[in-house]
């Protein structure tokens, strides 16, 4: 599977606050987007997720997000080694993702990005 870069995640209880803050770091916009009761914003390499309590809990279990060429591709390579799709391949704004545990117990998001035809 080809990684092509790695999101960390990042709870903040002010999303706008945060966002100052890591555009100013990052020295790039931020993207924003709902996640079911959760407000991310993309930033850099950071995804700053603010939102109700129980939902945030979930989402810290993941470590990290994962981009990659094919969803698809990681879903046979993850298999391989054994590691257990909890969910996915699912449709997000930007691709596909899927959450997946390793065989060492850890979590991550794999993302594709789906670019239109030229």
């Amino acid at each position: 599977m080809d990684i092509l870069g790695t999101s960390l995640r990042v709870c903040v209880p002010d999303l706008d606050a945060a966002i100052a803050v890591y555009e100013r770091l990052t020295g790039a916009q931020a993207m924003r987007f709902q996640r079911g009761g959760v407000s991310v914003a993309a930033v850099g390499c950071f995804f700053l997720m603010s939102g109700p309590e129980n939902e945030l809990e979930i989402l810290r279990k993941v470590t990290a997000t994962l981009a990659v060429r094919d969803v698809d591709q990681a879903v046979m390579d993850l298999q391989a080694v054994g590691a257990h799709i909890i969910a996915g391949p699912l449709p997000t704004p930007i691709g596909r993702n899927l959450v997946a545990r390793h065989p060492d117990g850890s979590v991550f998001e794999y993302v594709d990005v789906q670019r239109a035809p030229q």
